[in-house]
């Protein structure tokens, strides 16, 4: 590797630790201020408000995205804009949080005396607790750093990554303190990929077995091939003659049979197949139907579906429709 590059992958390495090491300390002096900030939070009447400029801003911002998206009603407040006219924000009680690295930003400053007039209460996230912002605050989570972790020790880069944790950390607390639930954070997520995992259930978007290869175990494998052709999901479902699923048969399975010798097409079913194979149910999460297909030593990348009553086939629930696009 030419020196140049070497240099840089050293440089990008000390960096991240250098934030690591930040986020470390910062976590060990976190102390009784952090769980009075929590409960500050979980007491506001409406919502949590947070302010700040330039790199914090931009913390800020990203920090009340994740508070909303996690059961705490927040909105971003940029310091410089809140005095033409974004302080209608405010409904009494609302408690706001506060971030500067040094602790005397300005535009934050003049915010202060207008955050009591709202019966505001302060919480301030700073990087220098003997800081005018740490005064007037009524709760302050130190966010000081030994120094930035880019070369210059001039770039916010370690002390925004420490306001962020603490951040994140402030809304993993409420997340346990008010037993905030996947169910409840997919309601706040139905668009994206999440959302659909935990609010999607296997029997909206499985294959009914009506359209899936079927066989039963005296078959040849060439009579399955061709239905695995004209319903190309993967895999065929191997039942009984009352419907039950006895196994499944894979293209995979069939890709490790043509290695074999002999007259492979005349094979039977039930010799190739993978007898009573893992499956799922109608009511199952997609989220628990993925942790069942890739929480294993050997990934599986169809599922068949089976009524939980009867033990009958009714489906087959493919990885691919799982992550495939939804647009309702």
């Amino acid at each position: 590797m030419p020196n140049s590059n070497q240099n840089s992958l050293e440089t990008g390495r000390d960096a991240m630790r250098a934030e690591a090491t930040a986020i470390e300390m910062a976590a060990a002096r976190l102390d009784a201020s952090f769980a009075a900030a929590v409960d500050l939070i979980l007491a506001a009447p409406s919502k949590l408000v947070i302010c700040g400029i330039g790199k914090s801003g931009h913390i800020g911002a990203k920090l009340a995205a994740t508070f909303s998206s996690s059961g705490t009603p927040s909105v971003f407040l940029h310091a410089a804009e809140a005095i033409h006219g974004d302080l209608g924000v405010y409904k009494a009680g609302d408690p706001t949080i506060v971030l500067s690295k040094s602790g005397s930003t300005a535009e934050v400053l003049r915010l202060l005396p207008f955050f009591r007039k709202f019966k505001s209460p302060v919480i301030a996230i700073v990087g220098n607790i003997d800081s005018p912002i740490a005064e007037a605050a009524d709760v302050v989570i130190d966010a000081s750093v030994e120094k930035e972790a880019d070369p210059l020790n001039l770039m916010p880069t370690s002390s925004s990554t420490v306001s962020l944790a603490i951040g994140d950390a402030l809304a993993a607390a409420l997340v346990k303190a008010r037993d905030f639930t996947a169910e409840e954070f997919a309601t706040f997520h139905p668009g994206g990929q999440l959302g659909r995992n935990l609010l999607m259930t296997v029997g909206e978007v499985m294959h009914p077995v009506e359209r899936v290869a079927c066989a039963l175990v005296g078959e040849t494998l060439r009579e399955v091939v061709i239905r695995m052709t004209q319903a190309p999901f993967g895999a065929a479902c191997v039942l009984a003659p009352t419907g039950e699923l006895q196994g499944i048969l894979t293209d995979g399975d069939i890709r490790r049979i043509l290695s074999e010798e002999g007259d492979i097409l005349a094979k039977k079913v039930g010799d190739c197949m993978t007898a009573a194979p893992i499956s799922t149910h109608l009511e199952m999460s997609l989220s628990e139907a993925v942790r069942v297909m890739e929480d294993r030593p050997s990934q599986i990348s169809v599922l068949p579906v089976v009524d939980q009553g009867s033990g009958r086939c009714i489906g087959l629930l493919r990885l691919h429709d799982v992550y495939q696009p939804s647009f309702s």
